[in-house]
């Protein structure tokens, strides 16, 4: 519908605007040095992970819906792409200027990006010698001509590519560049010098192809369309899920090329073979003298003095232990008495962690039903549920192997579980499970209890220590009861539940938030709601926030990353207003909330205003009931709204601007650690009743 464009724009263009944001971070000169090169790092693995997924998306719905027309921007699918491709194209200019400026500014600090050219004369040395010893013998050169075709380019893989000359006669030699090797070499000395193993291939070329004169060379890096799910096989598969996943994943390394790094200018000849050997067009090439991966920017602070790393890096955070909650009580016993909330990565997972350790070892425990759909390389809960589930307890896994680029690492798991004794299941056809909810089920006295964990994010430890998220652990039975009616659902394939306090999407999730959107737009002015969401896309949710704005209801939105509505506009959204916070911790904590006071009806949540989220996932949405925990959740929104530093606010036309004002300068996140540091100190213990007796007795 034409009206929906006014108060809409491109979901592409608005993610670009968020990593364009991330990008500033870097560019911000009261962030420390390793972390400014952190923030490109960050910005690098979003942007390939864009073009992989959001423009391998539209590549394919390109060719087959060519005339398919996106109802938030009344662009075509190539129209997206080429102005995908125009506005990226600043942005590499963008990433390369600032990391070079980031580079010249860590020389003064002992820490030198190199390239070959810079090296001293036994420096050179050092790097031939560990060329021939070390990287040579595991390299393998290929020339292409008629008996030697063109080699497969693995995705997001370096290469090196020449033009070579052989007895007048032109060919040309590509040199894959194994993953096997480090991606950088560290030179020996007292300061931090090192270079890319890519570099160092480029410039040995000639001892690759011995008698080949070398022409022209150059380093790149293809992207390849990773859009691909098993819903999109087409095939049946009647065995294990597990296998089909792996046939896909050997799939993904072979989709169509969808953009093309290359480490300096070429010629018109070799840009014109390479195009006509991946199918590529010039305007989907970048060149860039940056490193294509800086994967090694996070290797950097290991390898300083504890003083240096002290003025390059933010200080060390340790997540903290909420003071209430006493070292030596269990935490089976301690939620009995009282709802605990954690906020990550200000607080610690480990109280958690610690709950399921307890229920993997209670006689009185039942059974532990979860969800998972990211896990950390090393977790500490899967060994807690293979002990719980060796233990004799009845552990269910519902484990979504689909979850981007953690496909395999949730296969290996899934195998280990399933070895330990737990039930594994892997979701619905065509819906991915997204949600974040733990069951404990006790059996005591005779009766059946429950505790409950819901979250806003996954069961990863390492993560829970980068993202913020919110973790409630309640024995509220109510909510035990509709988290019991869910597994049960999930077990027999049923997506079509009906709960009474908990919001489940793909069904009642969304038509739930309609209803609560109408109930404050029934109140006009006095109307009020706050969002903290990662990403904004359902246009029927959008709708809904517009008809809610033109009814004079306040809306106040925090939005990390795509914000494909537009606020202030008059007739519109001028009631809406939105912001965005990008700082040391990836924001992605999912809050709901409608009306104000008593009134008030707030949520957590696993779910975005994404319509994947809302139609096409299992996601979990859970009601905070306990005054306190509201309080503590109302003091993290206030934190993120008084941000005045991190902070941006989205204009009317999709841009973004800084606060300004004559506000005292706060960093959300930075006062949300200093709450948590705060609010660990231990509570006085309160006496028990014998305590008091025997107070009492000797007084």
């Amino acid at each position: 519908m034409p009206d929906k464009l006014l108060y809409t724009q491109n979901r592409e263009l608005s993610w670009l605007r968020f990593n364009d944001r991330v990008l500033e971070e870097a560019m911000d000169a009261t962030v420390p040095l390793l972390e400014r090169l952190k923030f490109v790092a960050i910005f690098t693995s979003n942007l390939d992970e864009f073009f992989m997924i959001r423009v391998g998306s539209l590549y394919d719905l390109s060719l087959l819906n060519p005339d398919h027309v996106d109802n938030k921007s009344g662009m075509t699918p190539q129209e997206q792409l080429h102005a995908i491709y125009r506005a990226v194209r600043p942005l590499y200019a963008k990433r390369e200027q600032c990391f070079f400026d980031i580079a010249s500014q860590l020389k003064v600090h002992g820490i030198h990006y190199l390239r070959f050219k810079d090296l001293q004369p036994e420096e050179v040395k050092f790097v031939k010698q560990y060329f021939k010893q070390s990287i040579a013998p595991i390299l393998s050169p290929q020339i292409i001509d008629a008996h030697h075709p063109f080699p497969h380019l693995q995705n997001k893989v370096s290469h090196v590519v020449a033009r070579l000359k052989y007895k007048g006669n032109e060919t040309f030699g590509c040199v894959p560049i194994p993953t096997a090797l480090p991606s950088v070499i560290y030179l020996p000395g007292n300061s931090i010098r090192f270079l890319t193993v890519t570099e160092i291939v480029q410039e040995y070329l000639e001892h690759l192809f011995p008698g080949y004169n070398c022409v022209e060379r150059v380093r790149l890096c293809l992207t390849r369309n990773g859009d691909i799910t098993p819903d999109e096989e087409g095939d049946v598969y009647d065995g294990d899920f597990r296998e089909k996943m792996q046939k896909v994943l050997g799939k993904r390394r072979r989709l169509a090329s969808v953009r093309l790094e290359l480490g300096n200018v070429i010629s018109p000849e070799l840009e014109a073979y390479l195009c006509s050997k991946i199918s590529l067009e010039h305007h989907q090439i970048y060149i860039t003298k940056a490193p294509f991966s800086l994967s090694f920017a996070y290797e950097l602070s290991g390898k300083l003095s504890e003083a240096r790393r002290s003025i390059l890096s933010y200080p060390a955070f340790t997540p903290q232990i909420p003071g209430y909650l006493p070292a030596q009580e269990k935490m089976l016993r301690l939620v009995q008495r009282d709802d605990v909330l954690l906020s990550y990565p200000y607080e610690s997972m480990n109280p958690f962690l610690q709950l399921i350790r307890e229920a993997a070892n209670d006689p009185s425990v039942v059974s532990i039903k979860i969800t998972i759909y990211r896990l950390a390389s090393k977790a500490k809960l899967v060994d807690y549920l293979c002990a719980a589930a060796e233990n004799g307890k009845d552990v269910t896994v519902l484990i979504e192997l689909r979850a981007r680029f953690d496909e395999q690492n949730n296969i290996d798991w899934s195998e280990k579980l399933e070895e330990a004794g737990c039930t594994i299941i892997y979701g619905f056809e065509g819906y991915k499970v997204h949600s974040k909810i733990c069951l404990i089920t006790r059996r005591e006295h005779g009766a059946i209890r429950y505790i409950t964990q819901i979250g806003t994010g996954n069961y990863n430890e390492k993560t829970a220590a980068m993202y913020t998220d919110l973790s409630l652990i309640t024995a509220d039975q109510s909510i035990g009861m509709d988290a019991n009616e869910f597994f049960k659902n999930m077990m027999i394939g049923n997506l079509q539940g009906q709960y009474d306090h908990l919001l489940v999407a793909p069904v009642g999730l969304k038509s739930t938030l309609l209803k609560l959107m109408d109930e404050e737009i029934a109140k006009g002015e006095q109307g009020r709601m706050i969002f903290k969401l990662n990403s904004v896309t359902d246009l029927d949710l959008m709708a809904k926030l517009r008809d809610a704005s033109n009814a004079g209801v306040k809306i106040t939105m925090i939005v990390r990353g795509i914000c494909c509505i537009l606020p202030g506009l008059p007739g519109e959204t001028e009631n809406l207003h939105i912001r965005s916070i990008v700082g040391r911790y990836l924001e992605h904590s999912r809050i709901y909330c409608f009306g104000t006071g008593r009134e008030e009806k707030m949520y957590i949540a696993s779910a975005d205003f994404m319509t994947r989220n809302t139609e096409r996932r299992v996601e979990v949405a859970c009601p905070i009931y306990n005054p306190r925990i509201k309080a503590k959740i109302h003091h993290i929104l206030e934190m993120c709204l008084k941000d005045n530093i991190r902070a941006r606010i989205l204009l009317p036309d999709g841009t973004y601007c800084h606060i300004t004002g004559d506000g005292e300068a706060l960093d959300c996140q930075q006062q949300l650690m200093a709450d948590a540091v705060a609010d660990s100190v231990p509570q006085e213990e309160k006496p028990t009743l014998w305590k008091r007796v025997k107070k009492l007795f000797h007084s």
